[in-house]
């Protein structure tokens, strides 16, 4: 049985811009009239100043990988404004290059990217419309107020870009090996589901040298159909907040160990930090 149901789902390129631009602005929205001292409760340590500067600089360095061909590591340093309100205007300035760099290229033209499965525009375009989904809601959430959903689709998208690029993945010189325990992950609005395997990934870098035994997890593209050790039912929205530590689990059904989810809530922490 195919596990994920979601990769059958085609949103297009353009689908990811627009998201790009309306989060982006929902993102500046949210924090117009915050002072830059204010606590971001979803990141910590963080102010209103460094979560501004954050996706500004995610969004003008992105943008400059795309429109330049350089690789993330040789983008141009631009100085972070020392007031809020140079803050605001390049964060602007920043998504509008980024929007104007995306929209200017074919989503399948190769780009530099830091994971093996990206290289293209259009990778770049999906990890960025969830870049600026996920910050509004940082956004949302220093402001004091609701953190509105995006299209249940979107959200959807969401989870599968968080467990297939962000959790999942093993370099050549490194192993997965699981350990027999299997988590479900399905939305209750959208015709989208997962499994995860749990395991060990260890192997030594051949660039650093290395030596890493960690827990991890893998997402499955097969289900041998045997029962789940936990499973976690929810709205796409719901679950993407949760995974990315946005939002809790009171909203979801679970079921089986629970003593799992701290284990998978550790895994995702580690991944998205």
């Amino acid at each position: 049985m195919l596990v994920s149901t979601l990769r059958d789902m085609d949103i297009e390129h353009g689908t990811y811009l627009i998201a790009i631009r309306e989060e982006s602005e929902r993102f500046l929205e949210a924090l117009a009239g915050i002072p830059g001292d204010a606590p971001v409760p979803s990141c910590a340590g963080w102010t209103a100043a460094d979560l501004l500067w954050h996706l500004t600089d995610v969004q003008y360095s992105w943008a400059q990988v795309v429109s330049t061909g350089v690789t993330g590591d040789d983008v141009a340093e631009r100085p972070r404004p020392t007031d809020v309100a140079g803050l605001r205007a390049l964060a602007a300035r920043s998504g509008t290059e980024l929007l104007a760099a995306l929209a200017a290229h074919d989503p399948h033209e190769p780009c530099w990217s830091w994971h093996e499965d990206g290289g293209t525009v259009g990778w770049v375009a999906r990890r960025q419309a969830h870049e600026a989904l996920i910050h509004r809601v940082d956004a949302d959430l220093t402001a004091g107020r609701a953190a509105g959903p995006p299209s249940a689709e979107l959200a959807a998208d969401g989870v599968d870009e968080l467990l297939r690029v962000m959790l999942d993945g093993v370099p050549d010189w490194g192993t997965f090996t699981p350990d027999g325990v299997t988590v479900a992950i399905a939305c209750d609005n959208v015709d989208a589901s997962w499994v995860l395997a749990l395991g060990r990934f260890t192997g030594t870098s051949a660039t650093s040298g290395t030596t890493y035994d960690l827990d991890a997890a893998a997402v499955l593209d097969e289900d041998d159909g045997g029962a789940d050790d936990l499973t976690l039912n929810g709205s796409a929205w719901d679950l993407d907040r949760w995974l990315w530590g946005r939002g809790t689990a009171d909203a979801l059904t679970i079921s089986g160990d629970r003593a799992l989810l701290e284990r998978l809530r550790a895994l995702v922490t580690e991944a998205t930090q």
